[in-house]
């Protein structure tokens, strides 16, 4: 991922994703600031494992977020055109708040932390912010915002890294 070029400001893109995507079977729509249709989130239903695809809005896959099934900690897998992409795991010494790392498969490591459960959080690669995770800008009730701030970012991949951290968040606190 590359700086934004010097002198220029970062261009922001906000998504709004509904707090409770996780219905398998269920799909939604993300919409985009202007409240446009940007991503459909389809759950799938009838798998063993849990299984959401991330999808434009001509329907076509652009990224799967799928539960790992044999891992010592649950981990979270995002593929895209059927190859792996990234890993979600838990970092092991976090105590305060929550850490979680993100590797891709090319060696990148991005890190994950903030009140996860509360939606109040930060993706970032080398301490610079990627997308900023809040409710605290809208009114909608069970709404949460991904700021991409990053004109090289990828919406689609930093919105899988955001379902996916909330969903194994609410797993570790028992919510099933």
């Amino acid at each position: 991922m590359q700086p934004s070029p010097a002198g220029a400001p970062p261009r922001s893109r906000k998504y709004l994703v509904r707090d409770r995507i996780f219905g398998i079977g269920d799909d939604y729509w993300i919409e985009d600031e202007h409240g446009h249709h940007a991503f459909l989130v389809d759950g799938k239903a009838l798998r063993l494992r849990e299984t959401f695809e991330l999808k434009d809005p001509e329907r076509r896959v652009l990224i799967t977020i799928r539960k790992k099934m044999l891992a010592l900690r649950d981990t979270m897998t995002i593929e895209r055109d059927d190859r792996p992409l990234a890993t979600i795991k838990r970092k092991r010494l976090s105590l305060l708040r929550h850490h979680y790392r993100v590797e891709l498969v090319d060696g990148t490591a991005l890190d994950v932390s903030g009140k996860i459960l509360d939606r109040e959080f930060a993706v970032e690669y080398e301490g610079e912010l990627l997308a900023e995770i809040s409710r605290r800008w809208l009114t909608v009730r069970d709404t949460y915002a991904v700021n991409v701030v990053r004109d090289d970012a990828d919406p689609p991949l930093l919105i899988a890294i955001a379902v996916g951290v909330i969903r194994l968040a609410e797993r570790e606190r028992g919510e099933d």
